[in-house]
């Protein structure tokens, strides 16, 4: 929970590219420091020394104004820009120099320190072309809206409407390059005591989400508010039922209430032994 008590730390996090790997690995670190308050800011695409100067005048000004040493998370490759920053009046973290620099000693091998390498398009054509078809085939695959091309699907999600199938077939998309349909399971699948036949071929791609009736209630009260499709009851009834025909047709499953969007697509990933297609 919130630390009341501890002052508030600026955080940037410092980029010749997207600052996407910066704050990735910048957040997980702070993590690790429960209840610390922190005002972030991402500064992407500094790829000069002069972007730097202006990079650490925003820094020294945070300073100044907290009385507190901002935390820098720097993935900078350019040494001379890499330079300007690590002068700021900050802690700052190069995440660059502390890894590259292991492993160039390591393998006998000098690293390119060429810039935004890892997100070059010409270089990940193949991988770009692959993120894009999985992103569209996971749109028009959501929620049920089409069977066609089932057999390109790598992982088909299935449970009651808002337990998480959407934001999950999303991220395996654009996270990990895996097309991903999902499909909801209705009253009229229960009353069937059955899943859809149209799923039936694809039984070895099924992965089940769950959620606690309470948690499924308040969800859909922001949808649907006082509905008999928000009822507590209602929302019982159809994870009881959908758990039941899970556990009957021998279809792996977990519930989504506690858990992220990342734990439950690593999960979905480990049980279906699926490899990411793009990195």
């Amino acid at each position: 929970m919130p630390n009341s008590h501890a002052p508030a730390r600026n955080v940037f996090y410092v980029s010749d590219g997207t600052g996407i790997t910066a704050e990735t690995l910048g957040q997980s670190l702070l993590t690790q420091f429960e209840g610390l308050p922190t005002h972030t800011t991402r500064m992407p695409f500094v790829d000069s020394v002069e972007k730097a100067h202006e990079c650490v005048a925003r820094i020294n000004a945070a300073h100044a104004q907290s009385g507190l040493r901002p935390i820098v998370f720097n993935t900078l490759v350019d040494a001379a820009t890499s330079q300007v920053v690590r002068a700021s009046n900050a802690l700052v973290l190069d995440l660059f120099q502390t890894f590259i620099e292991p492993l160039e000693r390591e393998l006998g091998l000098k690293s390119t320190h060429t810039i935004g390498r890892s997100h070059s398009a010409t270089k990940n054509q193949a991988e770009y072309t692959n993120r894009i078809e999985a992103i569209n085939f996971s749109l028009a695959h959501d929620d049920g809206q089409s069977d066609k091309n089932l057999a390109q699907a790598d992982v088909i999600l299935i449970g009651v409407s808002r337990s998480g199938k959407t934001p999950t077939s999303l991220y395996l998309a654009l996270t990990f390059g895996l097309r991903c349909a999902n499909y909801p399971l209705i009253p009229e699948d229960f009353e069937r005591d059955q899943l859809p036949s149209t799923l039936l071929p694809w039984r070895s791609k099924l992965f089940g989400l769950t959620i606690q009736p309470e948690r499924l209630a308040e969800i859909r009260h922001e949808r649907r508010p006082n509905s008999r499709y928000a009822a507590l009851d209602n929302c019982r009834m159809e994870v009881a039922a959908a758990e039941a025909m899970m556990r009957r047709e021998g279809i792996r499953w977990l519930s989504s209430t506690t858990k992220s969007i990342e734990e439950i697509a690593t999960t979905v990933m480990q049980e279906i032994k699926l490899e990411r297609r793009v990195f």
